[in-house]
């Protein structure tokens, strides 16, 4: 089969790579329909996260089960899935717990000796407690299939980030950062009740689809310049709750600058040279809450999955450039570029 993988720094190849195969019988082998690159990809395209020559790569799809072990129980071939960017066993008490994320056995998409997701097929460790099935009628819906691959990553991960912010109906939220998490951001805090939302970006293309999924204004200044325009905007007290999609030093400080007392960070943004963007004291002294990290989107999938399938919320405008798996080099370096917000990729 062919897949994509990562040689060094900006050099991404899609080559031969071995099938993949039933290893234990709790796995399935997936035929992937969809794929994306994200933008947490980036920082290994960048040099920025180390990886091996040659490593796997991709940790959002959807797809077909092709083949199911024995020990397998919620899955047969055939079933439309898709499939959250860590694997879990779904029997721990952190899965238990919906923390899917901490699963001592659980692990990542494209972490060494795994298979990534930007690829021809997938072998998926712990199925049953991993895949969540799809209707089966959604694969011959070109825009659905697309909004439902949004489950496996971005629009979880801007829900959890939305409920770290603390938001509640009427209140006034903030999202740091326009890419694709900071944008699904934007429409989970539409969906939880936010009255006012106030996005941070100043490309054209990326706030046009936040307002379309909700944001009643947006600022397009940076830095201190930002903070004062979101102050203004709320009568010098800042939002109630604040979506930090980035990652940054900078991106974290205007996130606490931006903050009501008595305020929530919901922090989701992959750290990256952020390390000393707060500063505790400042956060002690107005009350701020600080909640987040990386997102169990398993335990989402299910309360998020009616909503997208009803049409109620349809994350699929933040993907705005789709490729075949030859195309996924070209893909990297468009987003890299910021001319593609976020890569669809169709195997």
């Amino acid at each position: 089969m062919r897949a994509t993988t990562i040689h060094a720094p900006f050099d991404m190849r899609v080559e031969d790579v071995p099938d993949p195969v039933i290893q234990e019988p709790t796995d399935v082998v997936l035929r992937v329909l969809r794929a994306c690159i994200c933008g947490s990809d980036l920082w290994a395209y960048r040099g920025e996260s180390a990886r091996q020559p040659g490593q796997r790569i991709g940790h959002e799809f959807i797809g077909i089960v092709e083949a199911a072990g024995s020990d397998v129980t919620g899955f047969a071939a055939g079933d439309l899935v898709v499939a959250p960017f860590v694997w879990s066993d779904g029997t721990c008490e952190y899965c238990a717990e919906g923390l899917q994320t901490s699963c001592p056995r659980g692990g990542f998409w494209g972490s060494v000796g795994s298979d990534g997701g930007q690829g021809e097929a997938v072998r998926v460790p712990f199925a049953d407690g991993t895949l969540v099935r799809l209707p089966a009628e959604a694969a011959g819906d070109d825009r659905l299939l697309t909004a439902l691959l949004a489950l496996s990553d971005v629009l979880g991960t801007g829900h959890h980030a939305a409920l770290g912010a603390g938001v509640t109906k009427g209140s006034t939220i903030a999202v740091v950062g326009d890419g694709a998490v900071g944008l699904c951001g934007v429409l989970a805090a539409k969906r939880l009740g936010a009255e006012r939302i106030i996005a941070l970006g100043r490309h054209t293309a990326r706030t046009d689809i936040a307002r379309a999924f909700g944001a009643t204004d947006v600022v397009a200044e940076r830095g201190e310049a930002a903070e004062a325009a979101v102050r203004e905007l709320t009568g010098g007290q800042g939002a109630h709750g604040v979506i930090e999609a980035v990652g940054t030093e900078q991106s974290m400080r205007t996130a606490v600058a931006i903050a009501r007392d008595g305020g929530s960070i919901g922090y989701v943004g992959v750290p990256h040279g952020s390390g000393t963007g707060l500063d505790l004291s400042v956060m002690f002294d107005r009350n701020i809450a600080l909640r987040g990290g990386v997102a169990p989107v398993r335990a989402y999938i299910p309360e998020l999955l009616p909503d997208v399938l009803a049409g109620t919320i349809d994350p699929s405008p933040v993907f705005d450039l789709t490729v075949g798996l030859d195309g996924v080099p070209s893909g990297y370096k468009a987003m890299d570029d910021r001319t593609a917000l976020k890569v669809l990729v169709k195997p």
